[in-house]
Parts: structure tokens; sequence; C-alpha cells
């Protein structure tokens, strides 16, 4: 069963803390790379990073030394490892060996004995390295040119199978993507990627490559209108029909509600044709911009409360819920206590919700 990075980084300390190694099995561009160096990052290790898939024997092993040593009174030669490895095996590292399923047989059988038993040609890790690995296999293993792993290659492992949600990229990319990328995904999730069988030599989208496209959007100062350029570049980055709904997001992005629109003007009827989709898009917005991690001005809390009680009962909930883990207490507080300028209390709304009836 997959489970979301959200889940894979509560378990992966369990299993780093007793030095074993981890493979993410998961599609292409969903992420796994990003998730190995955030786990690097809070370990406060270097990451060693190797394709497997480029490797030889000989990248393992090393080369043999021009130094000889003597064994029982005979001169034997021995293997030097390269520096990768040499760092590996003499300080903590994130050893991070990728696409372990499209190298050959050789390479995976001595990767086979690095992650059993941690040591390779008479050398041994260092006792706090950490070995990631990342594949394509598992179950969308068929659509891609890789080699299965056999059943004893795979108990060297422990083995997660990784969907990340949308949530999960949503909550990266919004320190990491420009604001208008970030509200098209959130506004329409399934142009992030492709989930289906792929037809040959189709460009998809996929998660990596919405950040790529982001990065040149940014780069080239593309991002404020719509144009065939941003149309051509989005063609290639995403593929044809995510790029024709971007394009025509772009175009229309001044007419979106924005955050300011019902926190600051108080433009409540901005969103009267707002379906649920729409209303969750929003509320995912202001999560996203911190909207909540400051104590909100009086009047702001009015506008949020005039705009609360028009939501669905789903969409307040998920406000609510956002409003709740913020860092400041007093939003909570505030927005439970008031009243609205049509004369329906937070509180009572709350309680309408969640029992069917109003609270008088």
């Amino acid at each position: 069963m997959a489970i979301d990075f959200k889940s894979f980084l509560e378990c992966a300390p369990h299993v780093i803390a007793i030095g074993k190694p981890i493979l993410l099995r998961g599609r292409h561009g969903v992420g796994k790379s990003e998730i190995v160096y955030q786990i690097a990052e809070k370990l406060e290790l270097p990451v060693v990073e190797r394709r497997a898939s480029q490797m030889t024997e000989g990248d393992l092993l090393g080369m043999p030394s021009p130094e000889l040593i003597e064994v029982n009174g005979e001169q034997a030669s021995v293997f030097r490892p390269f520096a990768w490895f040499i760092q590996a095996c003499t300080e903590p590292v994130v050893l991070f060996l990728d696409e372990v399923d499209r190298a050959t047989q050789e390479v995976r059988q001595g990767i086979f004995e690095l992650t059993d038993s941690r040591k390779l040609a008479g050398w041994v890790l260092h006792p706090d390295t950490v070995v990631v690995a990342a594949v394509n296999g598992g179950e969308h293993g068929e659509q891609y040119q890789v080699n299965e792993m056999d059943p004893a290659e795979l108990d060297r492992y422990t083995v997660f199978d990784v969907e990340p949600s949308v949530e999960d990229w949503l909550d990266w990319a919004k320190d990491n993507t420009d604001g208008m990328v970030w509200d098209f995904v959130n506004q329409n999730r399934n142009h992030l990627e492709h989930k289906e069988d792929y037809e040959p030599n189709k460009v998809y989208p996929s998660r990596r490559s919405w950040k790529r496209l982001n990065d040149c959007l940014v780069s080239a100062s593309l991002l404020e209108e719509s144009s065939p350029m941003l149309f051509n570049l989005a063609t290639a980055f995403v593929g044809f029909e995510a790029a024709v709904s971007f394009n025509d997001f772009v175009k229309n992005y001044e007419r979106n509600v924005t955050i300011e629109d019902v926190l600051d003007k108080g433009n409540i009827d901005a969103t009267t044709e707002f379906d649920l989709n729409d209303h969750c898009a929003l509320v995912e917005k202001m999560d996203a911009a911190d909207v909540f991690n400051t104590e909100l001005s009086s009047e702001r809390i009015q506008n949020l409360a005039n705009y609360a009680v028009t939501l669905p009962s789903e969409a307040f909930m998920k406000l609510w819920t956002i409003v709740g883990k913020g860092d400041v207490l007093e939003n909570t507080t505030a927005l439970h206590s008031t009243t609205t300028d049509s004369g329906i209390k937070v509180s009572s709304y709350i309680v309408e919700i969640l029992t069917g009836k109003t609270d008088k």
C-alpha cells in the first residue's frame, strides 16, 4: 500500500535509528530525490548521491592500489575505493543510490552487500551513514524500462511505496514556486501529474516538470500575462492539455478573488458564484500564505466571519481547522465570538453545521 510523504517522514526516522537502508518506490517526478534531501537536511548530513544506472562494477569496487600489503609473507594488492565511498565510510552522510533498478546486475550485486552488511571490498560504512535508494519499480514498474528486484534483494531494504498527495506538493511549493503557479495547481489538481497509462512519446505533467516550468517562467518574467511564448514553454514542460488550462488561467488571473479581496476589502459578493472547490481553494490559499500565523485585526476578523458563514459545511470546517492550527489562538477565539454583519453568530453557525440545529 502506498503512503504519502507526510506518513513516510513520520516512519523514516525510526528506520534510520536502527541503521537499516530505505528503498523508495514511486513514479517519476513525484519528489523522491527531494524528500531524501529533506531527510538529510533534518539530520544535518551531506548527501552523497550516485546514479546506479550509470555505474559499473569498478565504480563500486574502486581501483587496485599501487601500494601492496603483506599477507602471510606474500605481497598482495588491495582495492582503493573512489572518493564518494571513502567519504561514506569515514564520515556520516546520507548515501543516496538512485535508479537502482536500472543498474547492471553486477552493480546491483555490490549494492546487495552494501545494504545487507554495510560493507564492500573490505571497507565498512560509517556507523552513522544513512543508506537510501530510489526506484521507479513496484506498482508502476510495468510502465518503465526497469529490472525487477527479487525477494532477497528487497528483503535487504525497508521498502516504502510512495504516492504523495496533492497537499504534499502544495505544502512544499508554497515556498518554492510563484503564487500564480501554486494557485493554478491548487485549483486544477488534475493537471499536477498524470496517473493513468502513458501514451508513447507524449509529454505529460509531473510535479518535477511544474517546478521546472515555474523556474523558467519566473526567470523570463513571463508570468505577468498569457502569451504565445508562455503557452509554448508550458506545452514543452507539462504537455498540451495542461498548457491550455494554464495559459487560460494566467489570462484571467486578475479576475481571481484574492485573500485581500475577502479579508481586507470585505468583498464577500465576489465569491457568490463559487462552488465548493472554489471555496476550498481560497481557504487553502489562506493557509499557504500563513494568514493565521499572525494576529488578525478586528476588521479582518469581521470580514473573515462574514465570509465564513457563507461557506458550505465542508469548506467551513476546513477553514475552522486551518484557523485553529495557526500559531495565534486569539484568531480562533475572536472568530468564534464574532457576530456577522448579517446578524449570524459564528458560534451558532458551528453548532448548526455540527448538529443541524440552530443555536438560539
